[in-house]
């Protein structure tokens, strides 16, 4: 039986654009709340006045992830506009197109401490209100289809997506008794912001694009908006939005050497 959201409080970090956006957009159509969280305030605000004028209710919440204490204001600002929380989606990150042996300390730091470190935070002191207050609820992390395998000049990414994925399966295990459902969502290429960001990082020194991939494995951030949703109305431990991905995926987990033919690149 599909569970209802209606009125069900929806944090999203990451909502200025994307799978955020495109999430807030459908989730206040299926009447839930939302607070959105991000670091650009006029892009956060005008999806925010977006859901406003359709007669959704939301709130905003301006910061860096990364900053300490991020985690805890944003909870707090959960509970001062809506009394509190059902769902937390921990959306925000980045990619970062750079060979291993090419990357600085600091780009390994600053990658894993947006995409990793902040989102398993938010969701730590998420399960660990929800479960003083002995309350049920949902939390999710954005991964990627790339959890499962890698590619060249992408292994900082894959890292971390890789890590998500596991902290999610290793949360939902240990929550589950306590009614608390943990998923990790699993997009292939999504039309964002993402590839453009990517490329302004990554620089020009390396063979291989940041160009956006062919268009059978992209998709629009709406359908992982939709993806979403029906997990949360019908939970689930992993959430994709390309079956034929996951078999590759699992096929290059079986086959390692077929992912290095496929994905092997010439300097």
């Amino acid at each position: 039986m599909a569970r209802d959201v209606r009125d069900k409080v929806m944090i999203i970090t990451g909502a200025s654009a994307g799978i955020g956006a495109a999430t807030a957009r459908l989730c206040s159509q299926a009447g839930m709340y939302l607070l959105l969280n991000a670091r650009r305030a006029d892009k956060l605000e005008q999806v925010a006045s977006e859901i406003r004028a359709a007669g959704g209710k939301v709130a905003t919440f301006v910061g860096d992830v990364t900053v300490a204490g991020h985690s805890t204001r944003l909870l707090d600002e959960a509970r001062n506009a809506f009394g509190g929380f059902d769902v937390v989606f921990a959306n925000a990150g980045y990619g970062l197109e750079r060979p291993i042996h090419r990357m600085s300390g600091e780009e390994w730091r600053a990658i894993f401490e947006a995409n990793f470190f902040a989102a398993t935070d938010l969701l730590q002191h998420a399960a660990q209100r929800l479960l003083e207050q002995q309350q049920s609820g949902h939390l999710l992390m954005t991964s990627s289809c790339l959890a499962r395998l890698t590619m060249p000049a992408h292994g900082a990414y894959t890292a971390t997506k890789s890590a998500q994925h596991h902290v999610c399966r290793a949360m939902r295990m240990e929550l589950r008794p306590f009614g608390i459902q943990v998923s990790s969502v699993h997009p292939v290429g999504t039309r964002t912001e993402f590839f453009d960001e990517m490329e302004k990082r990554g620089g020009d020194d390396w063979p291989v694009s940041a160009k956006q991939p062919p268009s059978l494995f992209m998709q629009p951030p709406e359908r992982v908006a939709r993806a979403v949703l029906r997990c949360l109305r019908k939970p689930r431990p992993e959430v994709w939005t390309s079956f034929s991905f996951r078999v590759i995926a699992a096929l290059m987990t079986v086959f390692p050497r077929m992912m290095d033919r496929v994905a092997q690149t010439k300097r």
